[in-house]
């Protein structure tokens, strides 16, 4: 939420595996067109009545990647990894684009899940994967939290220069 203001004024934004849209409500709230995809089509639903999103019934981890082609003026993922997408999450980024993502670090299985370590981002990660894909790092946190509950957690706020 602290970065949102990086967002350019106005952009559309995607809201990436948003579950029930949280981000996409606030997003849409300060005048940004948001398009939210996740695989729920029953969470999706809970947006329906809200003016300025548009939702997408999308598996991101299995066969065409569905928002080929596509740019962006900010992408939001919170609470989700999928390794093999993550240089194509990066290529939706219009010129002056921001990526904004955050979720699960390694340590995190001492507090809970995601204890997988396929869904937690190794020490660094995120900042490497923005660098390969030419993005300049604007804000990295990485470590402990304690709110909304104790857990090891990452961030990136990133732009397409």
């Amino acid at each position: 939420m602290r970065h949102l203001d990086s967002l350019p004024a106005g952009g559309r934004v995607l809201d990436l595996a948003c579950g029930g849209g949280r981000h996409a409500r606030v997003l849409a709230a300060q005048g940004h067109p948001v398009l939210a995809v996740d695989r729920d089509a029953v969470a999706l639903a809970t947006l329906a009545d809200c003016p300025g999103v548009r939702t997408l019934a999308a598996d991101l981890e299995g066969g065409e990647w569905p928002l080929a082609g596509q740019l962006f003026a900010g992408v939001i993922v919170t609470n989700y990894l999928w390794r093999p997408r993550l240089p194509d999450v990066c290529a939706l980024l219009a010129c002056g684009g921001v990526l904004i993502y955050e979720t699960f670090m390694v340590g995190n299985e001492a507090y809970g899940k995601p204890s997988n370590p396929d869904f937690l981002l190794r020490s660094q990660e995120l900042r490497a994967v923005a660098a390969a894909a030419g993005l300049r790092e604007i804000a990295f946190e990485e470590g402990y939290v304690a709110r909304p509950k104790p857990a090891l957690r990452q961030a990136i706020c990133a732009v397409r220069e």
